[in-house]
């Protein structure tokens, strides 16, 4: 095991090392089988093919999934593949990620009728890997037009925008803050969920539409300006997410041990060597959501030995699904519901971490007079996260920015969607919808000026 080094701020219980290597790359290899034809054929044969399929209703990309899972059930899975492509340009990493355990899966006849649906998200994926592994882009661009658009974040929401306005002519500038494109899918999701460079590779394979230039390192605000942008495009995107976190508003929150959840999952999943990834023997993570979830799967996959999320409300609010909680529980995480943190303590670094629990009323959350302590070396916060960065010129809603219609923001000619504008929910399947859509009004719009 390797300890931490003599004059290191860290918690001498917080280490690289906990695991051989051997153990990591088994923990955080891909968590899901992947299909062969055979297997795909089968599964698709449970489909019903439904006329009036409620699983499309569920899909915010309203993927056609009866015609799909029936183009695979007839051995055409690259046919399948661009039926889900042209509504969800990253049906490869929806299919990973997708909670589709609470949207087409829960919405299918066939888990109402036998409680076992048909595999769509298994399927999805069979279909958008068989396609990508053969290096096929189904796709090409139509005629030039002339116009410039600056589409900035290159996330679901930027991503999906972009490939749609190539597809229509455009020439599309790309900006994101990051050195690497992909946002969420690159830096913020479990690594066993997208493993072997997945996110990368799809979207280099989504570049090859053509019409792109990628801009890295760009950041609104820093390098680039909304003003500037505007004066040279004649429209703009923003898909900018998310970059503020919330503060935890409980004593010792600045104590050395205590960090963002999202920035610990963004350190593992650019690690080059995961065993050189310091983690708490004791680690509790703050919070009810995915990334809650994530980080608290992956803290016990390097090794820690106890892992607790603390969570304020009642198991049945929490945001991460209820297979995401299963999967955590499996793993050997501990869900702790109804308390919330009022102190972390320690002498320079964390020590413990005090709760209460709480009672939720017609007043809102209150903290009960009873307390206990959980022993923790390491703290991470998923409490959420907060728009930063925006030109103040831009009306805000609820803390987003406002939108209506496919995206259309208060300032004429700038559009906005994913996880930074204001309506929908925070799920990468919904980010895509939104870019995808704001680039059809935007050509929509281009086209009558």
């Amino acid at each position: 095991m390797t300890t931490a080094a003599p004059n290191s701020p860290l918690s001498p219980g917080i280490v690289a090392g906990r695991l051989p290597a051997e153990a990591l790359a088994e923990n955080f290899g891909d968590i899901a089988p992947v299909m062969d034809m055979h297997e795909a054929r089968v599964a698709a044969d449970r489909c019903y093919f439904c006329h009036d399929a409620p699983c499309v209703t569920a899909c915010p990309t309203a993927i056609d999934i009866p015609l799909f899972i029936r183009q695979i059930a007839t051995g055409t899975p690259e046919v399948a593949a661009r039926t889900i492509l042209s509504q969800n340009i990253l049906g490869g990493m929806c299919a990973r990620v997708c909670p589709t355990e609470t949207l087409c899966e829960e919405a299918c006849v066939r888990e109402a009728a036998e409680g076992k649906p048909v595999e769509i998200g298994r399927l999805q994926r069979f279909a958008t890997d068989t396609l990508m592994e053969a290096g096929v882009h189904p796709f090409t661009r139509a005629a030039p037009t002339g116009r410039r658009i600056a589409v900035v974040g290159a996330g679901p929401a930027g991503l999906a925008c972009a490939h749609r306005l190539a597809m229509k002519g455009h020439e599309v500038a790309l900006y994101d803050a990051r050195p690497k494109a992909g946002g969420l899918n690159e830096y913020g999701i479990a690594a066993y969920k997208v493993a072997g460079g997945f996110a990368a590779a799809e979207v280099e394979w989504l570049l090859q539409i053509g019409g792109i230039t990628l801009h890295p390192g760009r950041a609104l605000g820093r390098e680039i300006t909304l003003e500037g942008l505007r004066a040279g495009h004649d429209a703009v995107f923003l898909g900018v997410g998310l970059q503020g976190v919330n503060a935890l508003r409980a004593e010792g929150e600045a104590i050395e041990g205590v960090r963002d959840a999202v920035a610990f999952i963004a350190d593992l999943r650019q690690a080059a060597d995961l065993g050189a990834l310091p983690v708490g023997r004791d680690v509790v993570v703050i919070g009810g959501g995915m990334t809650a979830v994530d980080a608290a799967v992956q803290s016990k996959l390097l090794g820690a030995e106890t892992v607790t999320i603390l969570y304020r409300r009642g198991q049945e609010r929490m945001s991460a699904s209820r297979d995401e909680q299963e999967h955590a529980t499996a793993s050997g995480v501990r869900i702790i519901c109804n308390a919330a943190p009022v102190a972390i303590r320690g002498a320079g670094t964390v020590r413990e971490v005090v709760c209460a629990y709480t009672t939720e009323g017609a007043d809102g959350l209150k903290l009960g007079p009873e307390t206990f302590t959980l022993r923790a070396d390491q703290v991470f916060k998923a409490i959420g996260q907060q728009l930063a960065g925006v030109p103040g010129v831009l009306a805000l809603t609820g803390g987003k920015i406002a939108v209506t219609g496919a995206g259309r923001t208060s300032v004429p000619g700038v559009w906005a969607g994913g996880d930074c504008a204001a309506g929908g929910e925070d799920l990468t399947v919904t980010a895509v919808a939104e870019g995808r859509d704001a680039a059809e009004d935007i050509h929509a719009q281009l086209a009558g000026a």
